[in-house]
């Protein structure tokens, strides 16, 4: 069967060939530019989920790569007025180069995967069988045709496979514009990042410090609006002469360093940059066996939210589905359309849960002006109240970032909603927050308990997760008694026997405790970590019923119906 083609190689496309062939599907990656990742102000946050996803992909050196914060502060004026401890729930904050040159090495130790530098894409054509894709090298002009199973457009904001599929990116090009710079600097608040609203310098809204490895800051101050808007989407990182150069710049970095530090300290200024944050949702994630994933199929970076994220989710998600649809499972029966179709349906649906939060919190907090800003702050202290959601988007976590427990639905994407002029089309459904959700509810993240493998290997749930579909096994005492003996007793035979009979690739764990699981449950979890559904002990056909609802098959369920 003909690979995958994955246009563009950025932190997602790289991320998404890398999650394919990690289901032995080979993939070809067609890249635009030269292969090098420049050094630039550009840098990505990674809470845990993420980490854990780069690193099974092959991304071993994130922590070494990255500064890791150990607190957040809120700050308005001169008084702190939220402080969030990050010791037991650790993020890391890197330079995208340093990312995407570590998912670069990764991808050439990969045999699956083929890196075509100098390949713009030119013309799309799909069959029944295939795509087919024409390249052409930008400085010879010579053109390379490609045949392809699927194609994914991960070619960011000015996705050029989304254009030649004609689907339509609406939403709002600018609804945050913020000055960015890199800077080498000695902070008294090293390991702290930090937002500080209406500082006591003159001249600034909002200002934020978030350091970097090897004594580096990324310095970010909003920007009033007035801007004319572009008329079509631009890339969000983009720099704009004029705006971060020169005196102004230096003017914002001198006082925000002063205002610190009590006094002016000595700097190095590395880089420095205009970023726009745009709202914008595709109208469709899918067109035939063509996709779109990352910045290509949405955009919401307001309020300090972190888009690669749910790139790094659309990957995991696009990518076992079509793990499932190439491989076929020798033997059985085709998936259903669904399967692909599911795809849309979660991943679109999540990413308009997010606008719709984003467009419900921005008049709370985005301050008001003139005397109504003071009376209201100080009369009902409404930004101590909501500082927890800036938290939430510097950190990704809550309604601004956190893992999605997608709707409990095989079928086909939902119908839309209307929504407001200039707002993105979301589905009707809303997409929960896996916080928000017990552990044994399907659709959720599941938490990454500790588990042993059938040889008796001891490791992590998340370091199982993208190869397979898991069976997982509640049994208290597990860590007393040796493998020998646990796997012959019990329901360890009979699960063992399910999982082969499975009609998708399933490996068996077991582990002491989950929560709020009792003794004897069956979890059946997706090679993304979302939870198909559970049944109380090793019940065959109830279990066959969840695999067969997830990979889009028949939807006679008996018991496993209600749970799926």
């Amino acid at each position: 069967m003909d690979p995958v083609i994955v246009v563009g190689a950025g932190p997602v496309g790289l991320a998404l060939a890398l999650a394919l062939a990690r289901h032995e599907v080979p993939s070809i990656v067609l890249d635009q530019g030269n292969g090098v990742c420049p050094e630039g102000p550009r840098s990505a946050v990674l809470g845990s989920e993420s980490t854990a996803f780069l690193t099974r992909l092959g991304y071993l050196r994130a922590a070494s790569d990255a500064a890791r914060w150990e607190q957040l502060t809120v700050w308005r004026r001169r008084q702190e007025v939220l402080r969030v401890d990050l010791t037991d729930h650790p993020v890391l904050h890197l330079p995208q180069h340093r990312l995407q040159r570590g998912l670069r090495d990764a991808v050439t130790a990969t045999p699956l995967i083929q890196l075509v530098p100098h390949s713009r894409v030119e013309e799309i054509t799909q069959d029944a069988d295939g795509v087919s894709v024409r390249s052409r090298h930008p400085q010879d002009g010579s053109d390379t045709w490609w045949r392809a199973s699927h194609l994914i457009g991960c070619d960011g904001a000015r996705s050029t496979v989304r254009k030649l599929l004609k689907i339509r990116f609406p939403g709002r090009p600018a609804v945050d514009r913020h000055a960015i710079a890199t800077v080498r600097v000695d902070l008294p608040f090293a390991g702290e990042a930090r937002l500080h609203r209406e500082p006591p310098w003159r001249g600034d809204r909002e200002a934020s410090a978030r350091p970097l490895p090897d004594g580096l800051w990324r310095l970010d101050w909003r920007l009033p609006p007035g801007r004319p808007a572009p008329t079509e989407p631009v890339d969000p990182h983009a720099t704009w002469p004029g705006i971060v150069t020169g005196d102004t710049l230096l003017t914002r970095v001198k006082s925000t360093l002063t205002g610190w530090c009590g006094e002016l300290p000595r700097y190095d200024l590395l880089a420095a940059a205009d970023h726009t944050a745009q709202q914008r949702l595709a109208a469709r994630f899918r067109s035939g066996r063509c996709f779109l994933a990352g910045d290509a199929a949405h955009l919401h970076g307001a309020l300090g939210m972190q888009n690669l994220a749910d790139g790094l989710r659309d990957a995991d998600n696009l990518a076992w589905r079509l793990a499932v649809a190439w491989h076929l499972h020798a033997g059985g029966p085709q998936p259903g359309g669904s399967l692909l179709d599911g795809y849309e349906a979660e991943r679109r649906g999540a990413v308009g849960a997010r606008l719709r939060a984003v467009d419900q919190a921005m008049p709370l907090l985005r301050p008001l002006r003139g005397w109504q800003q003071t009376r209201r702050s100080l009369l009902t202290g409404s930004f101590r109240k909501h500082a927890p959601l800036l938290a939430d988007g510097l950190l990704g976590t809550g309604r601004f970032g956190g893992a999605p427990a997608y709707p409990a639905a095989p079928s086909g994407v939902p119908t839309g909603l209307p929504v407001q002029r200039n707002t993105p089309r979301t589905p009707a459904r809303a997409t929960t927050l896996t916080e928000n959700l017990p552990a044994t509810a399907p659709g959720v993240l599941v938490p990454d308990v500790a588990v042993v493998t059938t040889e008796g290997t001891p490791d992590q749930l998340y370091a199982r997760l993208g190869a397979t579909f898991l069976l997982l096994l509640v049994a208290p005492g597990t860590a007393v008694w040796s493998s020998e003996r646990w796997m012959s007793a019990g329901l360890m035979p009979q699960l063992a026997e399910v999982a082969a009979a499975l009609p998708v690739p399933a490996e068996v764990l077991v582990t002491e405790d989950y929560p709020g699981a009792s003794p004897h449950t069956v979890l059946l979890v997706r090679p993304d970590g979302h939870l198909v559904g559970i049944t109380q002990g090793c019940r065959a056909e109830d279990l066959k019923a969840l695999a067969d609802r997830a990979r889009g098959g028949p939807a006679s369920l008996t018991g496993a119906e209600q749970t799926a």
